[in-house]
């Protein structure tokens, strides 16, 4: 018997669904989305391979028509769909309600093509209500949501593919660019430049712990004026760290500072006035995406990643609403139960005598969805769901139950007090005294109110929060008061301050600037700050996002040959234009065609072909750093092996952990000045050339001679073992290691050769294309040809490292409740969990690598899924041309290894003499 087809995105939210609907229903997911652009040559159908318009999959000649293509890896579900559709009565399309699910329905529509009635299945929550009710209350599917995600693909697609090739030509491979990426990049290394050029300025005040005379509770005041001049404080410094011009103030050094606090310690202080003012605040509006995102990092520590997908748990297991929402908005039966438990939890004084609206909706918000609450008629309290809920997931449920229930719940009432203290201070030789004023604030809770339930936090982790109560006691005008002094020190007290740097973003508040900005989109965040990761534009320095030197040389190309694309009054306007388009008052077509071919200005299609040709990689690629005593400039560049600082014809590397605005001219001189770190140990005596150690781009080595500038052929060279150092590494080591790869002999079965070698994964064994992996380095020089026979007799183990001890072993992890642990891999170390593979980013490291941040490298890794593993394997299919060639080069190569050496080494040793004779060339 024919029955209702319900086809939603996830496998999990599925399974829950289909609980709700019973055996009258199928239900299968469609894995997320099932086609889209072509990601790369292998994907284009044969018959448009031909196009000039292929690589990038659209159509620009003809009105920018897309090409889809169904993945590889989704072909095998949708001939599932397509076999459970033909014993469908009707089908209904569940994906999720806001752009990017109505598009994914409408790909379904497309591929699928139903023969039966198609519906369009919408809910904000995964339970039983409001699924039956979307049953029953189906729509038609919204072309106007589709054309417009279907022209933000499209747009995103023109910028990175036209773009991204310029960053690979001019800067170096494998970067990005991105219509939103680009920008948040460009914060970054805004804020970064602001930290380079800052230079710090001090000040000093005076703090006083004062009484009443008569009363035993003291309080602090700090120095606020002298002779009615307000004394300097951080506002009144500019970046240079002088004093702006505007700014009338009193700066006291240390000097001056001291001395004061000596000449007031007998003064005689009275109160010179009390103001006292009562506040009000109100309640913060229930959680959307960003300031979910924002205040889980703030609060529990989470990555924007972690939150969302712990988030997308909760959601589809029932627990919360839809977690990708730009609306504050509850709906009437959320907030009849948010203060139904207000009333039973904290009473009725803590009742509003009225429901609060929150209708205000962020720039850009594009979806009518409801606020990020708890799911159900009833909101579950934490306490409630402590038998479901553990480990992540009980931690945000608990903060968003929090921040729905304050939001319904009264206003917070207080009073706040100023407090004047004047004292006077006698001048040395003069018969005047200088009147000194402190002032003291305090903050007196009345009544919490909404801050019972919750307190938001700050986006400076060091910052109180604003909403501590700081008491002082009962004072009036006139009231006498004496210094006295404390266990911590002296009762009045000179303080140094330094102005600070602009803090650097975190996740937080980088998705807050974003928000604010109106760029991107709450679901496109946590890709973004993903992404500007991995491609090496931005590592963490704990909580902090620091720049690399690439980006500060992407961010500097883009500013200057392709403006408009970073900046950000432009990009939040085409937030609008799509938003209208969304809307139906404008069309998409005219407005791609704008953006690439241009009109009043030029297009993206002009601006990559015509400015090519005029960027000097050079002059991008270099990052002046300033000017040295005798006039020089000194820059950091970006080449092709790292960053380095170059002053003249002298250059050095840049410590990966270096930060740009650690890089100052004195620091980059250190640099300069510090040894290469290379070491002559001896002379071989087979060839008369000197053995030298170095320290290398990809670890330290030995080579034996030197590089001859007339000649193709390079010095042999070996890495050193892992138990070896450049200090410490002799001739005879050097020797062994430069004997290699070593034959171990023949395999009497089929006649081929077996060599032991040192690979960039550790030492191995090679016979033909069949490799095995050896214990230990040692190793190298004592396998027998019995043994590696032996080895070769066994089955290959999953990679070389597969069967090697942990560098580290962590707890469990919060997602898959199995236990973490750091292993050494063919691209460094990672973490894993049995199931997902996380490479440790840069500033992280090993040794002091923490539970919570590994969880939070899988939680990062997870969010990207399949599309990180397609962008590898796309770029493994743009360089597929010439790679069997490339291979079969290896072979060739791998098998004359030792005699090229060999060659090698007579060739410099022939060249040894004549290269002192006079040349009778010319040389360029």
């Amino acid at each position: 018997m024919a029955k209702p087809l319900v086809i939603v995105e996830s496998p999990a939210k599925a399974k829950t669904i289909a609980g709700f609907l019973g055996s009258e229903y199928m239900v299968e997911s469609s894995i997320g989305h099932i086609r889209d652009l072509p990601r790369n040559a292998a994907d284009v159908p044969a018959a448009y391979k031909g196009e000039p318009w292929a690589r990038l999959g659209v159509d620009t000649e003809n009105d920018f028509k897309p090409l889809y293509v169904v993945a590889s890896e989704k072909k095998a579900q949708v001939s599932k769909l397509k076999s459970l559709l033909k014993d469908a009565s009707e089908v209904y399309l569940a994906t999720d309600e806001d752009r990017e699910g109505e598009s994914i329905a409408w790909h379904l529509l497309e591929v699928l093509n139903p023969r039966v009635p198609v519906r369009r299945m919408v809910f904000h929550e995964i339970t039983r209500p409001a699924i039956e009710r979307a049953v029953r209350e189906w729509r038609d599917l919204d072309r106007r949501l589709v054309d417009a995600q279907e022209t933000r693909r499209i747009l995103d697609r023109l910028y990175g593919y036209e773009v991204s090739p310029v960053l690979w030509r001019k800067v170096m491979p494998r970067l990005s660019a991105g219509r939103v990426q680009s920008v948040a990049t460009r914060m970054l290394v805004d804020r970064e430049r602001a930290r380079m050029r800052f230079h710090s300025a001090d000040w000093w005040d005076i703090e006083g712990v004062f009484q009443k005379q008569g009363d035993t509770e003291s309080f602090p005041a700090t120095l606020s004026a002298l002779d009615g001049k307000r004394l300097a404080s951080g506002r009144d410094f500019e970046e240079s760290g002088r004093l702006k011009t505007d700014s009338d103030v009193v700066r006291l050094d240390e000097a001056s500072a001291t001395d004061l606090a000596r000449r007031l310690e007998n003064s005689a202080f009275e109160v010179a006035s009390v103001e006292e003012r009562p506040f009000t605040r109100r309640p913060y509006a229930p959680f959307i995406t960003s300031t979910l995102q924002q205040e889980a990092g703030r609060k529990l520590r989470f990555s924007s990643a972690r939150t969302m997908q712990v988030a997308q748990r909760l959601y589809e297991n029932g627990f919360i609403t839809y977690m990708r929402t730009d609306s504050t908005t509850l709906s009437e039966t959320a907030v009849t139960a948010a203060r139904r438990q207000i009333e039973t939890l904290y009473g009725k004084a803590y009742l509003p005598d009225a429901p609060r609206r929150y209708d205000k909706k962020v720039k850009n918000a594009q979806e009518a969805h409801e606020a990020i609450r708890p799911a159900g008629d009833d909101m579950r309290t934490p306490e409630s769901l402590a038998a479901q809920l553990h480990g992540d997931e009980a931690r945000l449920y608990d903060l968003i139950w929090k921040r729905t229930i304050a939001s319904q719940m009264s206003d917070a009432r207080g009073t706040s007090a100023q407090v004047r203290i004047v004292g006077r201070a006698a001048v040395s030789g003069e018969g005047k005294a200088e009147e000194a004023t402190f002032s003291a604030s305090g903050k007196i809770i009345q009544f919490p109110g909404f801050m019972r339930a919750y307190v938001e936090g700050a986006d400076d982790p060091d910052a109180e929060l604003e909403d501590k109560e700081v008491r002082l006691p009962p004072l009036a005008e006139g009231d006498a008061l004496a210094v006295v002094d404390t266990d911590a020190g002296p009762g009045l007290d000179a303080r140094s301050h330094a102005t600070q740097p602009p803090a650097r973003y975190t996740e937080a508040s980088l998705i807050k600037a974003l928000e604010e900005m109106g760029v991107g989109r709450p679901s496109t965040y946590t890709s973004i700050i993903s992404t500007i990761q991995d491609r090496g534009y931005v590592w963490k320095k704990g909580s902090a996002l620091v720049p690399s030197f690439t980006a500060l040389a992407v961010v500097g190309l883009l500013e200057e040959h392709f403006g408009d694309l970073v900046d950000y009054g432009f990009t939040a306007a085409m937030e609008d234009d799509l938003d209208e388009i969304a809307g139906g008052s404008a069309e998409a077509v005219p407005y791609l065609r704008k953006f690439y071919f241009g009109a009043e200005r030029p297009g993206l299609k002009a601006l990559v072909s015509d400015d090519l040709d005029r960027i000097d990689a050079r002059e991008v690629n270099s990052i002046p750093i300033g000017l040295t005593p005798s006039g020089e400039t000194i820059y950091a560049r970006v080449g092709r092996y790292g960053p380095y600082v170059q002053s003249g014809e002298e250059r050095a590397s840049i410590p990966e952990d270096m930060a740009p605005d650690e890089l100052t001219v004195e620091r980059a001189q250190e640099l300069l000045a510090a040894p290469s770190g290379d070491r002559t140990i001896g002379i071989d005596p087979a060839t008369g050339l000197a053995v030298v150690a170095r320290a290398g781009r990809f670890g330290p080595y030995v080579q034996l001679g030197e590089v001859d500038s007339n000649s193709k052929e390079r010095p042999p060279t070996a890495s050193l073992f892992k138990t070896m150092s450049l200090d410490t590494v002799t001739l005879d080591d050097a020797l062994r290691l430069l004997s290699l790869p070593r034959v171990v002999g023949t395999d009497p079965a089929d006649g081929a050769e077996i060599e032991a070698l040192n690979g960039r994964y550790g030492p191995y064994l090679k016979k033909g294309a069949d490799t095995r992996s050896l214990a230990n380095e040692e190793d190298l020089f004592s396998v027998t040809l019995e043994e590696a026979l032996g080895l070769f007799a066994q089955p290959k183990t999953r990679g070389r490292a597969a069967a090697a001890a942990p560098l580290k072993e962590l707890g469990a992890d919060p997602v898959s409740g199995k236990p973490m642990v750091v292993k050494s891999g063919r691209f460094g170390p990672y973490v894993t969990d049995g199931e997902t593979n996380a490479s440790l980013r840069k500033g992280d490291d090993s040794e002091s690598l923490t539970d919570e941040r590994a969880a939070e490298l899988l939680a990062d890794r997870r969010a990207a899924g399949p599309a990180k593993k397609r962008a590898g394997r796309a770029g493994a299919a743009r360089k597929s041309t010439g790679t069997t060639k490339k291979a079969g080069a290896t072979k060739k190569a791998t098998a004359k290894k030792t005699a090229a050496k060999k060659t090698a080494a007579k060739k410099t040793a022939a060249k040894k003499t004549t290269a002192k004779k006079p040349s009778s060339g010319t040389s360029d």
